[in-house]
C-alpha cells in the first residue's frame, strides 16, 4: 500500500489533531461541473487510492463521482457521476446522492451514501475497480443518513452506523447500529450515543452522526464522528472520537467531551455551509501510527487533518465524559 498523506506536527501546534497546511486539498471547483467538492470518501487501491466523491454541480444536484491518486493528496476526479447497474436489485431509483463512505471488506469495495428514495435514505453499492459500480437495496426505510459500515463482520453479520432523521435540515440526531446477514436485509437495530447535555459538551449537543469507517484498535473500535451544536448563528460541526466495544459496538467505552477539530480557519468558517468540519474518510497506519482524516469544509471543499493514532486513542480515553 502507498504511504497516506502525511505531514509533521507544527512546532506551535498544542492540539491533538493538526491541519495539513496546503489545506484545502480539493477545490469546489476541481472539476468542471462543481458547485463544490466535499464530504467524500478515500481508500487505499492498488499503488494509491481510490475515492467517491460527492460533487454539486451548478444547478446544486448532488451526486457522486469516482477519483484517483498516486498520493492521497493531488486527485484526479472523473467528470461524470457514477452510474449504477443493478447489484441485489432492479430497483435503482436516486434522485440525489451525496456524502459518500467507502470501505474494503471480503473481496469488494462497499459504498454508502446519503440516497434520495422518496426522502434521505442510506444507499449502498459496490465495485471492484471503481470503474464499474452496482447498487444494492436502501438499507432503510426514509429518513436516515450517515450510513457508516464497519470493515468486517462482527458476530458473523455485516454492521452499519446511521442517523435517523426527517426529511430536511434535521435539528435532532443519535448514532445507531443495524445489522445483515447478507447486505440487503437489516434489522437488530440498538441505539449507540446520543447528544450531550447541553452543559456537558455543547459542541455535541443537538445531533451526532459516524463519520469516516471505525478503526479496530486495542482499545476498541474508533469511531470518529461529527457533532453539531445550534448556535443563534445556524448549526455548527464539529469533530470528536470515541471508542466502541469490539464484540458489541452499541457499547461506548469513552467518548470525547471536547472536539478535536472545530472550524477556525477560513476555508472552515466561509463557504456554502459556514463553520462545518464534516469528517467521512480516514486513512491509518498502525506501524507508523499515523491517522489521516478527510473532512469537509464549510460544505465546500476537501481538507484533510492529521494525528498520531496512540495519541487519539488516548486522548479519546482521558478526556471522556
Amino acid at each position: 500500500m502507498s504511504t497516506i498523506p502525511w505531514q509533521d506536527k507544527p512546532e506551535n501546534c498544542n492540539d491533538v489533531m493538526w491541519r495539513y497546511s496546503e489545506n484545502p486539498i480539493i477545490d469546489r471547483y476541481a472539476i468542471p461541473s462543481s458547485n463544490s467538492i466535499f464530504n467524500s470518501a478515500v481508500v487505499p487501491f492498488g499503488d494509491g487510492f481510490a475515492g467517491v466523491f460527492r460533487c454539486d454541480n451548478k444547478a446544486v444536484q448532488m451526486n457522486i463521482f469516482a477519483g484517483f491518486s498516486k498520493n492521497g493528496i493531488d486527485w484526479d476526479i472523473n467528470h461524470e457521476p457514477i452510474i449504477m447497474r443493478s447489484g441485489n436489485t432492479e430497483m435503482i431509483e436516486s434522485a440525489y446522492k451525496y456524502d459518500p463512505r467507502v470501505v474494503f471488506i471480503e473481496d469488494r469495495y462497499w459504498i454508502t451514501w446519503c440516497n434520495g428514495y422518496n426522502g434521505p435514505t442510506i444507499g449502498i453499492g459496490y465495485t471492484f475497480d471503481f470503474k464499474e459500480f452496482f447498487q444494492c437495496e436502501n438499507a432503510f426505510l426514509p429518513f436516515n443518513r450517515n450510513g457508516v459500515l464497519f470493515p468486517q463482520k462482527i458476530n458473523g453479520k455485516y454492521a452499519m452506523l446511521s442517523r435517523p432523521s426527517d426529511n430536511g435540515h434535521t435539528p435532532f440526531g443519535d448514532i445507531w447500529i443495524s445489522y445483515s446477514p447478507d447486505m440487503k436485509y437489516w434489522g437488530e437495530h440498538r441505539l449507540v450515543m446520543k447528544p450531550t447535555p447541553f452543559e456537558d459538551s455543547a459542541w455535541q449537543c443537538t445531533k451526532v452522526g459516524a463519520g469516516p469507517i471505525p478503526i479496530l484498535t486495542d482499545e476498541g473500535w474508533l469511531m470518529i464522528y461529527h457533532g453539531v451544536i445550534n448556535t443563534c448563528n445556524g448549526f455548527r460541526y464539529a469533530m470528536g472520537s470515541a471508542l466502541l466495544d469490539v464484540d458489541s459496538p452499541d457499547k461506548v467505552k469513552y467518548r470525547t467531551q471536547p472536539y478535536l477539530l472545530g472550524p477556525a480557519e477560513i476555508y472552515e468558517m466561509v463557504g456554502d455551509v459556514p463553520n462545518v468540519v464534516f469528517p467521512c474518510a480516514a486513512l491509518h497506519s498502525v506501524e507508523e501510527d499515523k491517522l489521516t482524516v478527510y473532512y469537509g469544509a464549510a460544505d465546500t471543499a476537501v481538507a484533510i487533518a492529521f494525528g498520531k493514532l496512540s495519541e487519539v486513542i488516548r486522548f479519546t480515553k482521558e478526556n471522556s465524559l
